[in-house]
């Protein structure tokens, strides 16, 4: 049922508390006066620094002062026989005062009164479980692509100098999808600083888009808003999860839909430290065009009882608000490996992992999730089967091409050409060290070469990597029983 006639049909029944919780207090808005309107009621609003008015037709309330609240609710306690609407803006944040809750509690003997209580909060349990919640949903796709396309026109039509537009129907199609999760009036601002930055709309405003959409939903609690500066060409090997990852670029475009694909829903990432698996993250929202959004599992834990589901459930419900996403779960052993055994948490580890399997197996939210792991024997049986992850990729130790891929990418980093050292001589020795260990043996390098006062040579490079022990020597048992249990287990991200 549209949002609009479910507030319809509550009126006519006779609900006289509806409360809504949106932080688009302008679209609610707008939904009450139509409904007013379509009616034929009078609407009465009142916030605390403007106190209660009648917009419905537009007439002042008599005797009402800004600001008061007691007399507001006290004018619609005494109202007449005639059925009238009123909506009350951050109410919420008075009703811990006893009178004022009694008032509200009041109201609800009154069968001609209709009180809608809009917050941006929610409620006081005493007064939300009085009410009956209503949820304003954010605009839709079509919704989003006519504000994208009214956004453009009025700065076209307003504007002193030439704006253009140069996108398809395939690049609006994807600002619509990166718009999704934002009010509409956030989405026309986002729109409107892209056109107004190069005083055009094209596809190259998308990562701008995405930038802005990032600034505007800054997560916090259990959920990290990561900046993305990496490029799918910046990350040495990992061909075969490149060539997986290119081929469901387009799986939440509304084509692949329409063609009867379902959306990619993730990837769990197993492998040695420091070979990129975080990185993998970050190169799938680069290269989707997605934000990332990063959950912290060392903060879902709370000491009071219930409390970590919720902060689990608002995490998740958060991620939902702002898809499409790319959600990274860092190290997810970590927060659930004792749901796989007996612990002593009383059953909270299985609780909050029972609340995260039946979210990967019903959202329907375009999020692309992805979870890195470094011991795989720690992970409950259920969360590996086919149908929370799409593929479960194993990043092992660099091959000798990735390795010269990887040293060349970090000199490219750091004004360096690769040209100018003998690359085959620096792979031979890096053999058996991760990615993350070549990259500081390059940067020790050139420390020494600072140090001397000199170009960075080949030698220098070397000496660093012979006083290096890498994790693979460090940790070479454990690491073996990695890579034996991945063999047949898992789909190599290299190859």
């Amino acid at each position: 049922m549209h949002i609009h006639d479910q507030l319809k049909l509550l009126v006519r029944s006779g609900y006289s508390l509806i409360s809504i919780e949106t932080r688009d207090e302008v679209h609610a808005t707008e939904l009450i006066r139509e409904l007013a309107t379509e009616l034929y009621l009078p609407l009465f609003e009142w916030t605390v620094t403007t106190g209660l008015a009648r917009t419905k037709p537009s007439i002042a309330a008599p005797g009402i002062k800004p600001g008061k609240t007691v007399e507001a609710l006290d004018y619609v306690l005494g109202s007449k026989d005639e059925r009238e609407l009123y909506l009350f803006k951050d109410l919420g944040a008075f009703c811990s005062e006893p009178f004022i809750s009694r008032q509200v509690r009041d109201v609800m003997t009154k069968k001609n009164v209709h009180l809608f209580l809009l917050d941006s909060t929610p409620l006081p349990e005493s007064i939300r479980r009085l009410t009956i919640p209503v949820q304003i949903p954010l605009p839709d796709s079509k919704e989003l692509e006519n504000i994208v396309k009214k956004t453009y026109r009025n700065i076209r039509d307003t504007s002193l100098m030439e704006i253009k537009a140069t996108i398809t129907t395939q690049d609006l199609e994807q600002i619509v999808q990166t718009l999704r999760g934002l009010t509409g009036a956030e989405a026309a601002r986002v729109v409107a600083n892209a056109v107004h930055f190069d005083n055009s709309l094209t596809p190259d405003d998308l990562p701008r888009i995405v930038e802005a959409k990032r600034n505007l939903l800054q997560s916090s609690g259990c959920l990290e808003s990561v900046n993305v500066n990496v490029k799918t060409h910046e990350v040495g090997g990992l061909t075969n999860l490149k060539n997986w990852l290119q081929r469901r670029r387009g799986g939440f475009s509304r084509e692949a839909i329409d063609f009867g694909l379902d959306p990619p829903r993730g990837m769990l990432l197993l492998g040695v430290q420091g070979c990129g698996k975080s990185l993998c993250a970050k190169v799938v929202a680069a290269d989707w065009q997605m934000p990332l959004l990063r959950m912290d599992p060392g903060v879902l834990y709370q000491k009071f009882i219930g409390e970590s589901e919720n902060r689990l459930r608002e995490a998740l419900q958060q991620a939902e608000s702002m898809a499409p996403a790319v959600l990274w779960i860092d190290e997810i052993e970590k927060a659930f490996a004792s749901a796989s055994s007996d612990s002593a948490d009383g059953g909270l580890s299985q609780r909050m992992f029972g609340t995260l399997l039946s979210w990967m197996q019903d959202h329907r939210s375009p999020i692309f999730m992805v979870a890195t792991a470094n011991n795989i024997a720690a992970l409950p049986p259920e969360l590996m089967r086919k149908g929370r992850f799409d593929e479960v990729f194993f990043v092992d130790l660099p091959t000798d091409q990735a390795r010269e891929q990887i040293i060349s990418i970090h000199l490219q980093r750091r004004k360096r050409s690769p040209a100018q050292l003998h690359l085959p001589e620096l792979v031979a020795a890096t053999q058996g060290f991760s990615g993350a260990e070549i990259e500081q043996a390059v940067i020790s390098g050139l420390y020494a070469a600072f140090q001397e006062q000199s170009e960075l040579t080949t030698e220098h490079l070397l000496q660093e990597i012979r006083q290096t022990r890498p994790l693979s020597v460090l940790m070479g048992e454990k690491i073996s029983q990695l890579r034996a249990w991945a063999t047949n287990r898992c789909v190599p991200a290299d190859g």
